[in-house]
């Protein structure tokens, strides 16, 4: 039995009162005080084998008081604290896996067990393990008090009056807040409700991906794509998806570029006034002035108009693709070449996190297959040979013959033929993608001869830096 694909839909409050608004903020504070208790008590080594019914039970018998909250309130954010201290974990696991690998090359069991101590969460019976650990889980602590996390006991919905209403148990007994809420749409299972600093509260629940998702059939073709910043994706037919994505990207970061200098040109007339005494006018600069509210109102804004784009993009590849072969740019790239600061601000801005997310998702639900590939040297092999030879220069790629191939559309089947290639597979080092791709060219990188470039001069040596991941200490 395959596990169902969930989404969150959000429904927001509309006309809520002040007065209603204050009684909920209060909850969500006495909620971040049992989130808080949670990070102190139970992000060490003591509870991290232990379940999170195994813990409430102890808490109670203990005669925790969960604050004052409704002990379902109490119950349901101790369970959401917990599970975000374990995804925490979880993730920093990631690097040990990482040191992990490099400490047992050539040794298969000793990879093995290590690797099954730490998935058992059984670290501290191993000196390595329990070392990387130690530097990599550091525990941390909750701030948040704008959130509350509701079960589907300590809350009703109904529709009336041709709207929908959210009733939330309050803290006095019997008292139930009720909340209006836009549209028709009934709240369902676990509820995360978020207070808005405009006075409204946004209600976060999940639903399977069928109910409220396009789900219309994919195609048939099998298709390689390229990522790129002028266009979203570039397949191996040649056709472009998602055009325009490089200028919405780049005015987005040249209009914030400009609010930026205006911001620091405030900054430093507000420390101004405060070395000069004057306390009470840089407290107004630093209130009215320099805070982040419209700032991150308009980076939420601009997120979600990228991601429509981008889901339009990735639709456009589904209606004709059954089968996608795509790069993995997980790993952190780094280039070679010395840009403009201007150039690489707007480089900075590539929502490569977003089209992976909105790709996999869409192709997930309408039933396309998303495949990864290893990305290393994608845009260096000429396509018609399959060999590391001839040079990439801005969107055009020099052959050893002197044709010109557009360097996206190059790129993509490259990523295609990749799919099928055997001795490269997703995890291949870049190195040793490196070496074999040389051992099948049978000549040096860089190899173009003189003649290729516009200008007549001979082809410099070809570097990877561009393709090469971001190496860390662990």
């Amino acid at each position: 039995m395959t596990r169902q694909a969930k989404v969150t839909r959000i429904l927001r409050s509309q006309g809520l009162n002040q007065a209603k608004y204050d009684r909920l903020a209060r909850i969500a504070g006495l909620c971040g005080r049992v989130r808080s208790d949670a990070w102190q008590r139970c992000s060490g080594l003591s509870t991290v084998r232990q379940f999170h019914y195994d813990i409430r039970d102890a808490w109670m018998a203990e005669g925790y008081g969960w604050h004052g909250l409704p002990a379902r309130i109490g119950k349901a954010t101790l369970a959401d604290a917990l599970g975000d201290i374990r995804a925490c974990r979880e993730a920093a696991k990631v690097p040990v896996k990482k040191a992990i690998w490099h400490r047992t090359r050539g040794d298969g069991a000793e990879r093995h067990r290590l690797y099954s101590l730490l998935k058992q969460n059984r670290w501290d019976e191993d000196p390595f393990l329990h070392r990387q650990m130690r530097k990599q889980w550091k525990g941390g602590q909750s701030r948040v008090t704008n959130q509350i996390v509701a079960d589907a006991d300590s809350y009703t919905a109904q529709v009336w009056h041709g709207r929908a209403w959210l009733y939330l148990q309050g803290l006095e007994r019997g008292q139930r807040i009720a909340i209006p809420l836009r549209g028709t749409h009934l709240p369902t299972g676990t509820l995360r409700i978020i207070l808005q600093d405009n006075g409204q509260v946004e209600v976060h629940y999940a639903v399977a991906e069928e109910d409220v998702c396009s789900t219309r059939p994919c195609g048939e073709t099998t298709v390689g794509v390229d990522k790129g910043y002028t266009e979203a994706y570039t397949d191996s037919d040649g056709q472009r998806h998602g055009a325009g994505l490089g200028d919405l990207l780049t005015a987005e970061s040249d209009d914030r570029k400009v609010k930026g200098q205006r911001r620091n040109r405030m900054r430093d007339l507000e420390q101004k006034h405060r070395d000069a005494g004057n306390v009470q006018k840089a407290d107004n600069i630093r209130r009215h002035n320099l805070g982040n509210k419209k700032w991150d109102r308009r980076q939420g804004q601009h997120n979600a108009r990228v991601r429509d784009h981008l889901c339009q993009a990735a639709h456009s590849i589904v209606d004709r693709a059954g089968t996608i072969a795509s790069e993995d740019l997980t790993a952190p790239m780094k280039s070679a070449k010395v840009m403009h600061r201007d150039t690489q601000r707007r480089l900075n801005g590539w929502v490569k996190g977003i089209m992976v997310d909105t790709l996999t998702s869409i192709s997930r639900r309408r039933g396309s297959a998303l495949v990864l590939v290893n990305p290393a040297y994608t845009s260096q092999i000429d396509s018609r040979t399959g060999l590391l030879q001839g040079k990439r220069c801005g969107d055009r790629f020099y052959g050893l013959d002197g044709v010109v191939l557009d360097a996206d559309t190059n790129a993509a089947r490259n990523i295609l033929a990749r799919m099928y290639d055997t001795e490269i597979s997703l995890y291949t080092p870049f190195r040793e993608v490196k070496r074999l791709l040389r051992d099948r060219s049978g000549t040096p990188v860089g190899t173009a001869p003189p003649g290729l470039e516009p200008a007549g001069a001979a082809t410099a040596a070809r570097t990877a830096e561009s393709e090469l991941p971001q190496t860390h200490s662990f």
